[in-house]
């Protein structure tokens, strides 16, 4: 059993292209925790404001909050290798820039800012694509632990990363440390550009419009309260839990008198707990389910807050962190895999890039609040806050479960025959009109009803914009189904995004039609 066990936590470092992404990302990951040590530690050099401090941490993920749904649209339309070499450049460059004006003594608070933001930019557009590849070079039965194993590599760079940046600004200064970030980037682009791409799905149809697809990705969001949950749910403890990285550089300075290295090492706490977490994470799951792994976590972490706010002993914050850790990446793991099981794949980039917009955005917004707290009624009592907040969000997890459509056939149902087409019109002509006309035994009605709101939302979810049932006032029997889809083109793409599990609500309605054959199903487009 334990043999199996372990080799199942191994099993997706057998397949070489992951083992590449992995090891590229952890060179990569190093380098930007370097860089994030580095620059909120220049940053108090620059100033004394506990504001303008805190605001890194918001230049470092406000950038998620606005793009995440653009990038995920990006990333689901585009070629993903290619897209994803793009923005590493994006940052290489960056780096360099910013590498240069503090090597030359030349930046200021509002420039490290800027720069920090654009950097961030190219990880807000890149990280849904980034994180949409992993089914692509792994069986789904290994994703969760895939996705374990890439959050133990972020997290190893965590700890390793800070602590390095610390060093390396103590003996030669921040500039150094952004130099050798911008060198980072360089590993993922070579993997990128060895990788031969295999996508999971596949249109034969043209490519979506960018806007389109942000639409569809949104008219998914609204229609799929599995994947709600999962975003309310990273965004109650993650708004609380962002007080950490907000606030640590002034604990660090002011409260434990520690320079760039101690804080630094305190931030690589973070990181190695994070590591242990993810090698106890396979037997965490066996004993607690995603929402009590949850729940526990943020127990565990407002304990982290509240040693930060009151304890200035250098060894129980160092205990404390690494214990935070731990809870942080069972956190963050249980929202992760919830989002990449719970859709299918045509939207799945557009989903993580909503998941972090939720996520990261609410580490924006946290740092913001606790910051301008911090320097209102003082470090302590927002870290306090911040743990009360913690606290009074867990009752959340009783409402919004993690795991709901993780049961889900998500494969695409292939079997789908094309509607007949006699006129001609372009493929954008629209909208379309959809009826279908159903025969139902009236002891079955309510049934029937039941079953075809259910097929309803999978109209809605997949691309119709209006929808409706009626019966027929002078036929008992006669129902008839319509909806409505912007174009011709998006109502045959409403066709390939049909799952296995959305075939089988299908089929439980057909079931219940009882006229002859199949029930009439015309397709009508707008007249112009």
């Amino acid at each position: 059993m334990t043999d199996t066990s372990n080799s199942a936590v191994w099993a997706p470092l057998r397949r070489a292209v992951f083992r590449d992404r992995l090891i590229s990302s952890i060179i990569s990951n190093i380098g930007s925790w370097m860089q994030d040590t580095a620059g909120a530690w220049l940053m108090t050099s620059l100033t004394h404001s506990p504001f303008l401090i805190a605001l890194m941490q918001t230049a470092a993920t406000l950038p998620v909050l606005f793009l995440g749904l653009l990038a995920g649209a990006t990333a689901d339309v585009f070629d993903r290798r290619r897209l994803l070499i793009f923005w590493q450049a994006w940052m290489l460059v960056v780096a360099l820039v910013l590498s240069g004006l503090t090597l030359t003594g030349a930046i200021a608070p509002w420039m490290l800012l800027a720069l920090t933001f654009l950097l961030s930019l190219g990880n807000a557009m890149g990280g849904p694509a980034w994180q949409a590849i992993v089914p692509e070079l792994v069986p789904r039965s290994e994703l969760p632990t895939a996705i374990a194993l890439n959050s133990a590599g972020f997290n190893l760079a965590r700890a390793i990363g800070p602590a390095l940046g610390g060093l390396v600004v103590a003996f030669t200064g921040a500039g150094v440390v952004f130099l050798i970030n911008s060198a980072s980037f360089i590993a993922v682009i070579l993997m990128l550009y060895r990788w031969h791409r295999q996508p999971l799905y596949t249109s034969a149809l043209p490519t979506e419009m960018v806007v389109g697809a942000m639409r569809a990705g949104l008219r998914y969001l609204r229609y799929a309260p599995a994947l709600q949950g999962i975003l309310i749910r990273a965004f109650v403890p993650t708004i609380c839990i962002s007080a950490v990285w907000a606030l640590l550089p002034l604990v660090a300075q002011k409260d434990l008198n520690q320079g760039a290295l101690g804080y630094g090492i305190l931030n690589g706490c973070l990181g190695f707990g994070a590591v242990i977490g993810a090698a106890l994470l396979p037997r965490l799951r066996q004993q607690f389910s995603a929402d009590w792994l949850v729940i526990l976590a943020s127990l565990v972490f407002a304990l982290t807050l509240l040693t930060l706010a009151y304890v200035q002993a250098i060894a129980l914050v160092m205990i404390a962190l690494v214990i935070g850790g731990i809870a942080w990446i069972s956190m963050t793991s249980s929202f992760n895999v919830a989002v990449q099981l719970s859709v299918p794949a045509w939207v799945q980039a557009r989903a993580l890039g909503t998941y972090q917009m939720a996520f990261q955005g609410s580490l924006a917004v946290g740092s913001a609040i606790w910051g301008f707290l911090a320097e209102s009624i003082g470090i302590s009592t927002a870290l306090s806050y911040a743990a009360i907040g913690l606290l009074v969000g867990i009752p959340t997890a009783l409402r919004y479960r993690l795991m709901q459509g993780a049961s889900s056939n998500l494969t695409p149902a292939l079997n789908r025959t094309e509607p007949q087409v006699v006129i001609e019109f372009r493929p954008e002509a629209g909208p379309v009109l959809v009826t279908v006309e159903y025969r139902i035994n009236p002891k079955q009605a309510e049934l029937f009803i039941q079953k075809i709101h259910a097929l309803r939302v999978v109209r809605l979810r997949d691309g119709a914009v209006r929808w409706g049932i009626f019966h027929d006032t002078a036929d008992p029997t006669r129902y008839l189904e319509t909806f409505v889809v912007e174009s011709w083109i998006e109502h045959l793409r409403q066709h390939e995004r049909v799952t296995e599990a959305d075939r089988v609500i299908r089929e439980q309605v057909l079931a219940l039609h009882q006229g002859d054959g199949s029930p009439i199903v015309s397709h009508l487009i707008y007249a112009r």
